[in-house]
């Protein structure tokens, strides 16, 4: 059984920055692509982040980019998402996923999932 979870989430405040990681078990790391979700209130989950099992291809959505960077450490099993210059729409509880797939934008593709981490960012 694969296991992932998150942590680092928090209250920040607008323009802060909060760095969240993902520990995964139960497999191994290094043949799993990794992905980040959010889902906001009344909201569906949405695609952030993703990057490749060799770390070689990371994968953004158009709203973070140049502010997020996913990435990972094979040697420890982990996966981070540092979040940068954030904003009040970035709020949302975030979730890791992990996947065998090739197909990394769409939650549908993910095997596994964390229990989620809250980010607050106050205006």
């Amino acid at each position: 059984q694969v296991q992932l979870v998150e942590s680092g989430g928090g209250l920040v405040q607008s323009g802060g920055s909060l760095r969240l990681s993902c520990a995964v078990s139960g497999r191994t790391f290094s043949s799993l692509a990794m992905g980040w979700f959010r889902q906001a209130p009344g909201k569906e989950r949405d695609f952030v982040a993703a990057i490749t099992w060799s770390g070689a291809g990371t994968y953004y959505t158009d709203s973070v980019k140049g502010r997020f960077t996913i990435s990972r450490d094979n040697a420890k099993n982990t996966v981070y998402l540092q979040m940068n210059s954030l904003k009040f729409e970035d709020t949302a509880v975030y979730y890791c996923a992990a996947t065998t797939s090739v197909v990394l934008r769409s939650p549908n593709q993910y095997n596994y999932w964390g229990q989620g981490t809250q980010v607050t960012v106050s205006s």
